[in-house]
This record gives structure tokens, C-alpha cells and sequence, in this order.
């Protein structure tokens, strides 16, 4: 059986990229700012998705990513 090396924690720092921006837009008390805080993660997790969008592998990550995603689409909408 073979296992994944992917991992969300700050050890492996694989998510690193896109995960320190969207914990940083759930962390914003400044309605000013986290527009401009969900705005950046969201653009991580797309260079983040354009960078593995070959690669098969990766699926605990889009998994993370699609929750993420989810997670700021609900903060942008209650922080309008």
C-alpha cells in the first residue's frame, strides 16, 4: 500500500503556498482588509490549482482547496 507524502500541516508546508493567505482572510477582523485578504488567497489557490493541474496526484490538497474555497466564498458574502 502505498501513501501519500501530502500533508496540511505546517511540518510537510506542501499547502504552504495558499494555506498562510487563507488563514490569514479568516483571521481578518478589519472589514477594510479582508477583502484584500480573501482577494490574495484566492489568488494563490488558483496558481496553486494551475501548478498541479497536470498531475493526478494531489487529491487530499484539491480536497483542502475546494473546502477553502468554500470557507471564503461564505466569509466574502457575509463580510458584504
Amino acid at each position: 500500500m502505498e501513501f501519500s507524502n501530502e500533508t496540511n500541516t505546517d511540518e510537510g508546508i506542501p499547502y504552504a503556498e495558499w494555506r498562510e493567505p487563507y488563514q490569514q482572510a479568516l483571521l481578518e477582523l478589519d472589514q477594510k482588509k479582508l477583502i484584500e485578504r480573501i482577494a490574495a488567497a484566492e489568488t494563490a489557490i488558483s496558481n496553486r490549482l494551475r501548478a498541479i493541474a497536470g498531475d493526478s496526484n494531489h487529491h487530499a490538497e484539491r480536497q483542502a482547496i475546494e473546502d477553502a474555497l468554500s470557507s471564503l466564498r461564505v466569509l466574502k458574502r457575509n463580510s458584504l
